[in-house]
């Protein structure tokens, strides 16, 4: 269970914990056996969106965390261009490979922008399990609309649907599902005297995650008062995957290769603190260098050789450090 930020420092002086950080989150590994392994019911409420999400880690007793995570939505446009791109090297003489029959024909399959945008909040859920020993999953059942008589078809066929089908499965399989139609979690909003901004795009508890804290108390109950609203925002990272030939071609008519998922040996996403620049994750490499982009502000930097840097840890996303009067000092064991 989660325990205040003064017992872990104690924990850790006393030699009987190690810390560590886990994308951002300050925790402890206790290296004796616990005094109890007793746990309490700890809810994830989940609030979708298109553009932004809401996370919350709560219990009976307390709110542990706050996360509003940046949609995961450039995959299906990314796919139509990886489309065009491959017809079009077909008509050229270049490396390819020949047209071959769809394999995916007659059977099952989710397209793949909409796999990676449910994919995307299964993966947080997996990272905040790894933290908090979470029982139940409260999710705003989100419902595409509907035409007049043609309820079935869209149900069936409907990007949203679908996905929402695929993500419900898979959290069956690990946790207890819970949903709550929007306009449920708009009168238990309002019941508990909680406003909600209009400002979707804004860093603020109110955005999103006070939606997602709505969903939390609806399944594990306790006192209605937020008594957290610190925010930690992530968001995924934007690698460039690789591409067989640029799309526009340079002086000759010659087409680099570009992209890629490796970086002079190393692997893109991996967090490094840099002697200038303080905490960044590689973003790419050019002329024999390494280029760095700053975790806070996302700006990124001029190329820097690999020894003025140090490595720390392969990251799953990018993290936004809070800033000093929103500190996160949860520890979790």
């Amino acid at each position: 269970m989660p325990l205040h930020a003064a017992r872990a420092r104690k924990l850790v002086k006393r030699g009987e914990a190690t810390p560590y950080f886990n994308n951002g989150i300050f925790c402890i590994r206790l290296n004796k056996e616990p005094s109890d392994r007793e746990t309490q019911e700890i809810a994830v409420g989940v609030d979708p969106g298109s553009q932004k999400e809401g996370f919350t880690v709560k219990s009976e007793k307390h709110t542990y965390l706050n996360v509003q995570a940046d949609a995961h939505n450039k995959v299906g446009k990314k796919v139509s261009k990886r489309r065009e791109l491959r017809k079009s090297r077909r008509s050229r003489k270049c490396p390819n490979r020949q047209n071959r029959m769809n394999r995916l024909a007659n059977k099952e399959h989710i397209p793949a922008g909409i796999r990676a945008r449910w994919d995307w909040k299964l993966r947080i859920l997996d990272w905040l399990s790894k933290m908090y020993p979470l029982t139940d999953v409260c999710v705003e059942d989100i419902k595409a609309k509907t035409l007049r008589n043609a309820k079935r078809w869209n149900q069936s066929f409907s990007p949203l649907e679908v996905g929402k089908a695929w993500f419900y499965g898979k959290v069956c399989e690990r946790w207890n599902l819970h949903t709550l139609a929007g306009h449920k979690t708009k009168a238990l909003r309002e019941g508990l005297g909680l406003k909600k901004s209009s400002r979707k795009l804004s860093e603020t508890f109110n955005a999103h995650c006070v939606d997602s804290w709505c969903l939390a108390y609806h399944t594990v109950g306790g006192d209605g008062r937020v008594d957290n609203t610190r925010l930690f925002c992530i968001s995924p990272l934007p690698i460039q995957r690789r591409n067989l030939h640029r799309e526009i071609a340079k002086k000759g008519g010659k087409r680099p290769r570009y992209g890629g998922t490796r970086c002079l040996g190393l692997t893109k996403g991996t967090l490094v603190r840099s002697i200038r620049w303080g905490l960044c994750w590689i973003s790419g490499h050019q002329n024999g260098k390494i280029n760095l982009t700053q975790m806070e502000t996302g700006k990124q930097r001029s190329t820097q050789k690999c020894d003025s840097f140090h490595l720390l840890k392969r990251l799953n996303f990018r993290y936004k450090p809070a800033s000093k009067e929103h500190k996160i000092t949860q520890s979790v064991v």
